[in-house]
């Protein structure tokens, strides 16, 4: 019985002046890198971080992505890219140093396409990304300038540190806890805005995690006895 495509639409051929921001969940979805080299080798680490099930299709491929092969991470077909390799893809990534491959993966991809660096092929285009797990902050230039997304990418990564991360953590403990034990509707919910204010991120920055962790607290004691 033939597997039934997962793909999200047939792409866009022509380059966007505006694209639709969207985060993706590729836990366990089919995607397919055509490419073997760095480039398509930091594509795949970002895939398998998201949890993507992820298929290489090139001659040869990096010894990074020799490593993740040999670990079952990967799925490597070890030759040129054929028509009819992505029909049961749900993204597909094009990465080869070839101009006229590249141009005919983007053609016959029957799901969303991104073609490394050239975004007239592409119907979507990978944002710079800052991380601080939970928090995912996405920057795009809609593909005019990546350098100037990179910039200010390095901007929120100053503004941004891992005590957002720590703390976002602990909100979400926080927060169950609220949903459990404070009943009422509206001092549930000036609760979770007060331990979401400008307040607490301007203490994240200036003072670090223990004392905005010290703040919300405070605020979830004051909150149930209220």
């Amino acid at each position: 019985m033939k597997q039934k495509n997962q793909c999200l639409s047939a792409p866009a051929r022509k380059p966007a002046e505006t694209y639709y921001p969207v985060f993706l969940d590729l836990r366990n979805k089919e995607v397919i890198v055509v490419g073997g080299g760095n480039v398509a080798e930091r594509k795949i680490f970002s895939l398998l971080k998201a949890g993507a099930s992820v298929t290489v299709i090139s001659p040869l491929i990096t010894k990074k992505l020799e490593k993740e092969l040999g670990r079952g991470r990967i799925t490597h077909i070890p030759r040129e890219y054929r028509k009819g390799d992505l029909k049961r893809a749900f993204l597909v990534v094009s990465a080869t140093d070839s101009s006229p491959m590249n141009e005919r993966v983007s053609r016959e991809a029957p799901c969303p396409v991104n073609v490394v660096d050239t975004p007239h092929l592409c119907s979507f285009i990978v944002p710079s990304v800052v991380h601080r797990n939970p928090l995912t902050l996405a920057i795009s230039t809609s593909g005019i300038s990546p350098a100037l997304a990179k910039t200010i990418r390095k901007e929120l990564e100053s503004l941004y540190g891992p005590e957002f991360s720590r703390y976002l953590n602990s909100v979400r403990k926080l927060r169950a806890a609220a949903m459990k034990e404070i009943a009422e509707n509206g001092k549930r919910e000036g609760f979770l805005k007060a331990i979401a204010s400008q307040r607490i991120a301007r203490t994240l920055r200036e003072k670090g995690y223990r004392a905005a962790m010290d703040i919300a607290d405070r605020l979830f004691k004051q909150a149930k006895k209220a």
